[in-house]
């Protein structure tokens, strides 16, 4: 039996005395608290280190304490004074390691040795790190280069980032899935179709000028709570701010900065003006309606003689396709677009008309929009909605999808893609002497897809947890044992390391903080926000063990082993002076990273070239495109007893890092195995605040995919819409549920049937029976 859950209502701002105690907390769990109240002060700053957490923008005038609640847990668990030894393995088999809590593997501390694992024994053992890259390097000229993976965790620097991929190419593979597979590649997907660019348009500086702010699928609150402080500044000036999320989350309810004594005494700031709880998936058929009703008063408004409701001029000389969308909304009825999207059709009404009264609009959004079966036509509708009126490309404007791991998005601006068509593959061969693969490589559900069928041999994983990432989690782990060669390069102990393959290697990595010292003296390295903004970052704490290695020493001891010396790249060269490798990649992307090395240190960071910013359009036609949503707000099936299942995550954890087991603002303690369900569907399914449930995956492709003893929890949520933790959840996700386009994985929208738990001293042989399907 699992541990139950403590749940309390918790009815706290976000930040706060909330926000201090955790910080406080966390220090003292990982045994840092004076290193790292000092080390804090340098967190986000032009001449300190960039959070290893989320990739929220860096001011240019930073606040003394530039970094929020999960960034300090963050830096906490990164410089713990906890390491993981050889000791610890001769201790411990990998099968006992696997029955271990994702919290209790990462709270043992920081890697310090270069390990392989011993089938014989079952556990890892030293090895020194130029007998590892002999090894593997021979492994991987063992292999066909299309059978192996180079995964890329959000947290790799653009240096090692391009090294990465270079030593890849070179090598012979394009497999670069990487995070951005699982989180984002929907915007990446849809946005380059609709106004030229992968990424979004706004500054940090355009919410001091905008006059509206739009907000769909994101919890600011644990996944980019820094952005509280842009948030709070533009409501306290009056800006309305409109939140759409099935959940209510307390960060976009009420905000106390900190660092205000008098906030800390008198309360907060209410963040949204307007709070529209959708029903999982809806967001699009909301948009629709808002669409909707900003066309009809258009239409009025031409009717009447009035001025217009769109912006006309931007329409005719910067877009295509309005004519079709506006007649597309204008088709479609409101029970529909109410169905859909779980609102009423006043409350759309009421959102379009706070639009229509702003000159100046953002609308950001989350994985609450990319991570759904139709989320590439869903960012669409986004860009639909900016376009009416003629916001992108002006100040105080434009589309912010809001990115995750610290440097996910920068990763693909040096290369880390597994598409070639978005990689300079041409200049790589000039630039290098070699002749680069030419074939599209595999993304994160084609690499799983490679692994189950046994044709991906080898994956080399810089950073990241990918086994406890992924979808399909019962099929994936066993599967994994089949790779012929696994190297994990980490800081810290996770699930992927204790899932060996035939050759496994586990290589301690220095962790962004730790000062990087190599032939030339202390190195800094680079990264990309939310905003498409460069910043230098460098190492404030001496390394945690003596043989941890960066991660650019680590690329180019295995680059060495594996490649055949090539007179254009000195590896050596790079590692002694990491400028060398910006010069490179300044070489690589000239645009895009001019004086490189000149401006890293720039205050705020240095913004790279997106046309869509001057609006010019990097689209086939030249222009920015209005697009009908075929299938993204289709209404929901009634009475057939399926409920929408959305994954999220908690405030004591980041991604796949649990810090707790704590959520603290969901009043959930201890136990991270429950299920968020709206109160009158546990009155009509028979179920009660502390019963356990099974879900169960609506799959009809003859694999059974459930979780079980998942405590209930009564919740404010939408009707026949289910929450639960990722990554617990996972397993109830099947490989082939992904946004259409991208291939993320649809972690947001996932079809399950629940049974409630029956002890089995009640039933012979235990059970479970199924609930009302009324």
């Amino acid at each position: 039996m699992r541990q139950k859950a403590k749940v309390e209502n918790y009815d706290a701002p976000a930040g706060g005395w909330g926000s201090l105690n955790a910080v406080m907390h966390i220090l003292t769990q990982e045994e840092v608290a004076l290193l790292g109240s000092e080390i804090l002060l340098k967190q986000n700053k032009p001449d300190g280190f960039m959070c290893v957490s989320c990739s929220w923008a860096k001011p240019a005038s930073p606040h003394p304490f530039e970094f929020c609640e999960n960034g300090a847990k963050a830096t906490a668990w990164e410089i713990t004074s906890r390491t993981v030894t050889p000791d610890f393995f001769a201790q411990h088999t990998l099968t006992e390691l696997r029955a271990w809590s994702d919290h209790q593997l990462e709270e043992q501390g920081r890697l310090t040795n270069p390990m392989r694992y011993d089938p014989v024994s079952d556990k890892y053992v030293a090895v020194d790190w130029s007998e590892a890259f002999r090894e593997i390097g021979a492994e991987l000229n063992k292999l066909d280069p299309r059978s192996v993976i180079m995964y890329t965790s959000g947290r790799a620097s653009l240096e090692a980032s391009y090294m990465y991929q270079l030593f890849g190419r070179m090598y012979g593979t394009n497999n670069f899935p990487d995070s951005s597979n699982m989180c984002h590649e929907t915007t990446s997907v849809a946005l380059p179709q609709v106004i030229g660019v992968p990424v979004g348009t706004v500054l940090l500086e355009d919410f001091e000028k905008t006059d509206c702010i739009f907000f769909f699928g994101h919890n600011t609150t644990t996944n980019a709570p820094r952005m509280l402080h842009p948030l709070q500044e533009a409501a306290q000036r009056g800006v309305p701010i409109v939140t759409f999320n099935p959940l209510r989350e307390r960060g976009l309810e009420r905000f106390v900065n900190p660092q205000n004594p008098l906030q800390m005494i008198a309360g907060g700031t209410r963040i949204s003006t307007q709070y529209h709880q959708v029903r999982v998936g809806g967001d699009a058929a909301a948009m629709v309606g808002i669409c909707k009703c900003v066309i009809e008063a258009d239409d009025r408004a031409i009717k009447y003689g009035e001025p217009r409701l769109v912006d006309v001029d931007f329409i005719t000389q910067h877009t295509s396709g309005f004519d079709e969308f506006a007649a597309f909304c204008r088709d479609q009825n409101w029970p529909d677009i109410e169905r859909a999207s779980g609102l009423k059709q006043s409350a759309m009404l009421e959102a379009a008309n706070t639009y229509m009264k702003a000159n100046a609009v953002i609308a950001n959004y989350g994985m609450g929009v990319t991570q759904h079966k139709h989320g590439v036509e869903t960012a669409k509708m986004i860009v639909n909605l900016l376009l009416l009126r003629g916001n992108i490309g002006k100040p105080g404007a434009g589309i912010s999808p809001i990115r995750g791991h610290s440097n996910v998005q920068g990763q693909r601006t040096v290369g880390i893609s597994e598409k070639t068509n978005l990689v300079p593959l041409d200049k790589l061969a000039e630039l290098y002497g070699f002749e680069p693969p030419r074939w599209d490589g595999l993304s994160t559900v084609d690499a799983c897809e490679g692994i189950l069928k046994g044709n991906v041999r080898g994956f080399v994983s810089l950073g990241g947890n990918f086994v406890r990432a992924i979808p399909e989690r019962s099929l994936m782990e066993p599967a994994w044992s089949g790779l012929r060669l696994s190297v994990q390069i980490a800081t810290k102990l996770n699930r992927s390391h204790i899932v060996p393959g035939e050759v496994t290697y586990l290589l301690p990595c220095l962790g962004r903080i730790e000062i990087d010292q190599q032939a030339t003296g202390a190195q800094a390295v680079s990264m990309e926000d939310s905003t498409a903004c460069i910043h230098g970052s460098r190492g404030q704490r001496k390394k945690v063990a003596e043989h941890a290695l960066s991660e650019p020493a680590i690329i180019a001891g295995l680059a060495k082993a594996t490649l055949k010396p090539n007179p254009k790249v000195n590896w050596d060269y790079w590692i002694a002076d990491y400028s060398r490798i910006r010069d490179a990649i300044e070489r690589t992307y000239p645009d895009q990273f001019k004086d490189f090395n000149k401006r890293m240190f720039d205050p705020g960071g240095f913004p790279r070239p997106l046309a869509a910013r001057e609006r010019k359009w990097k689209t086939p036609n030249g222009k920015a495109n209005f697009t009908a949503p075929k299938a993204a707000f289709a209404p929901p099936k009634e009475n057939d007893g399926i409920y929408e299942l959305m994954t999220m995550r908690a405030d004591g954890q980041f991604n796949t890092t649990i810090y707790t087991e704590d959520d603290r603002f969901r009043g959930i303690h201890g136990s991270r195995y429950v299920v968020l369900m709206n109160p009158d569907d546990m009155e009509v399914d028979g179920l009660k605040a502390g019963d356990t449930v099974t879900l169960v995956t609506e799959a009809n492709d003859g694999i059974e995919r459930s979780l079980s003893e998942l405590q209930v929890v009564p919740y404010d949520i939408p009707s026949r819409s289910l929450a639960g933790y990722y990554p617990e959840c996972n397993g109830l996700i099947p490989l082939w549920h992904y946004a259409e386009g991208s291939k993320v994985p649809a972690a947001k929208s996932v079809p399950v049937r629940l049974f409630k738990d029956v002890p089995p001293e009640i039933i012979e042989g235990g059970g479970e029976v199924p609930i009302s399907t009324a």
